[in-house]
């Protein structure tokens, strides 16, 4: 059974831990993340731990979605495109903070679950796409933000491309054992670069399975 105690000891850890950006921990506490695990580790939901869901795939650890959030710098008015929906949990934490989340899963049965659990919440303002990250959503684009809950192996251009002038991705980059969440901002057809926090994130892929 769920204990309102635990969110708040995890509220207070991402306190401790440096993530000050109010909004952001607003929006993690709306957020039930006991929805976005398996049952069998509904106890664990609020631990500052990434833990596994279904398809091989995790859902991050609280402190580095909130770290991501908040480096997104996100602005009501934002569209964001988010790069691996997986459990959905860090699209919940998007959706009270910008105008709509466009969000693409290359998993079809990690995408009807987190679909089901985006109506269930009455997220209207999350946009769902089955297909490849890499190609990102060309037809909404540009977006004002970009976000990656995979890593790739360099800074995707096809996806900097995808920016308006001047917006922002944040997405892990690097090969498995060495990643760093970097911040890449759109400077016409180039991009500059800057490294974060480094990180240990399932590789992204191309293609669609399912």
């Amino acid at each position: 059974m769920y204990d309102p105690s635990k969110k708040i000891r995890l509220l207070m850890e991402l306190r401790r831990a440096g993530i000050n950006d109010t909004a952001v921990l607003s929006a993690v506490e709306s957020v039930p993340r006991d929805m976005f695990v398996p049952d069998a580790f509904r106890d664990r939901a609020y631990e500052d731990t990434a833990l596994p869901i279904a398809c091989g795939q995790t859902i991050s650890q609280p402190y580095v979605v909130a770290f991501m959030t908040a480096a997104l710098e996100l602005q009501r008015r934002m569209l964001v495109l988010e790069i691996g929906t997986g459990s959905g949990y860090q699209t919940a934490v998007l959706s009270p903070l910008v105008r709509r989340v466009y969000t693409i899963e290359r998993q079809r049965d990690l995408l009807k679950e987190a679909s089901a659990r985006f109506k269930e919440l009455k997220l209207t303002n999350v946009v769902t796409r089955f297909g490849d990250g890499f190609k990102g959503w060309p037809e909404v684009a540009p977006f004002d933000r970009i976000i990656g809950t995979a890593a790739a192996p360099v800074v995707p251009m096809n996806l900097v491309k995808q920016l308006t002038e001047g917006g922002m991705m944040i997405i892990p980059i690097g090969l498995t054992g060495n990643q760093t969440i970097t911040r890449v901002i759109r400077r016409g057809d180039s991009f500059e670069a800057s490294p974060l926090m480094p990180v240990r994130f399932v590789p992204m892929l191309d293609g669609t399975e399912g």
